[in-house]
């Protein structure tokens, strides 16, 4: 199947669009404007953006003409010419991968970031095996959804690489080679394959998606196996050096703690991810820990009281570990991702407490991902669809 044409989109859902703006703003800003506002007329694509009808209607025809934009249904008004509706391509897509340790999801997703059909891989214990399962469930994907144009791959993953992969990766929490996921992807489907940490991909996502409107400063925490943060500042990723800023998961905050995939102990990550809250449910209780994390907040949520207590120990080594990027970065927001946030009306308050104990300043916007468990999934529309942002 024939890869459609491909652009770089920078979305900032509130961005000005001024006559000194660039143009590609303009088409970006319009562009986002018909996928939140879906269907919309011309008129009110011009009424909300501010752009000239004549604008409007130049970048109009041009999505249309690559097949980002349909027309569909017309309108009707008291008088005048009936408006014709514009919408996304829904026959477009991505294919999204969330991957986890022992487990990855792989899934279709359209332009609007919602999720047309997922499965979960079960990789084998043999590391050197566990690339041939995933491409085989992308390749049944595709297969079965072959009324739809693929335009890439987007692919979260649990660890630090430059976006080209042509540095060994840090990843302490996988134990297979992942370095060679890109190629064998692309080699199998003929696609663009998109690869970056899973905090990255979530602060895209944020800015895609969710509230952030792209021109203020927020820090993405990704709460999972371990922690990772994706740090969005002046309109862009902050990648640092061989793409490795952000590595807060692994700052020492407790010495000789628990020892981390990192080869270090006491990392934030040992005492506020998800294997930190079953370890406390396993010391407060005495038994063994429930089969996932995912487990431990419905015992929560249905009060035990053992759960409870572990994960408001969770909560408050988290909240303390915000605190930390809040006074080194300062951001205007801080967004939580992770199985944690299904619970937020518990253990939100407790985090927050801690994040505004003896802070130096005004403590920045604390709140959970929009997109609940499906941010990681939806993260892959922002890195295959929003290069610019990179």
């Amino acid at each position: 199947m024939p890869t459609p044409p491909t652009h770089a989109f920078t979305f900032t859902r509130k961005q000005s669009a001024s006559n000194k703006t660039p143009r590609q703003i303009n088409r970006n800003l319009v562009f986002n404007l018909i996928r939140t506002r879906q269907p919309i007329s011309r008129a009110d694509l011009a009424r909300v953006s501010g752009l000239q009808r004549s604008t409007i209607s130049l970048i109009v025809e041009d999505l249309i003409r690559e097949r980002w934009v349909l027309e569909g249904s017309t309108g009707r008004l008291p008088r005048g010419r009936r408006p014709t509706f514009l919408e996304l391509n829904h026959q477009r897509a991505v294919i999204a991968l969330d991957i986890h340790p022992s487990q990855t999801t792989v899934a279709v997703t359209d332009l609007g970031g919602r999720i047309v059909a997922q499965n979960i891989v079960a990789l084998p214990d043999d590391p050197n095996k566990a690339i041939t399962p995933i491409v085989a469930a992308i390749r049944k994907l595709i297969a079965n959804h072959a009324d739809k144009a693929f335009d890439g791959v987007g692919i979260s993953l649990p660890g630090r690489a430059d976006p080209e992969l042509r540095k060994p990766i840090f990843a302490p929490n996988l134990n297979w080679p992942v370095q060679s996921i890109k190629s064998r992807i692309h080699r199998a489907t003929g696609l663009r394959v998109e690869i970056d940490n899973v905090a990255n991909a979530c602060a895209l996502s944020e800015v895609w998606f969710g509230d952030s409107d792209g021109l203020q400063d927020i820090v993405v925490v990704n709460v999972s196996e371990g922690i990772g943060t994706g740090i969005f500042s002046n309109g862009r990723l902050l990648r640092g050096a061989n793409g490795m800023a952000g590595e807060f998961g692994h700052v020492e905050m407790e010495h000789d703690g628990h020892p981390c995939g990192c080869g270090g102990r006491g990392c934030w990550e040992t005492l506020a991810s998800n294997r930190a809250g079953l370890r406390y449910y396993r010391e407060i209780s005495g038994n063994g820990a429930p089969p996932s994390f995912a487990a431990l907040v419905k015992m929560a949520q249905a009060d035990d009281k053992n759960a409870t207590r572990a994960l408001e120990k969770m909560s408050c080594y988290l909240g303390r570990g915000l605190r930390m990027i809040a006074s080194a970065l300062a951001p205007s927001e801080i967004v939580i991702v992770g199985d944690i946030t299904s619970a937020w009306h518990l253990f939100g308050p407790k985090i927050e407490a801690e994040l505004k104990q003896n802070a130096f300043s005004k403590a920045p916007k604390l709140r959970p991902s929009f997109e609940g468990n499906t941010a990681r999934l939806r993260s892959a529309v922002a890195l295959v669809m929003n290069q610019g942002l990179n």
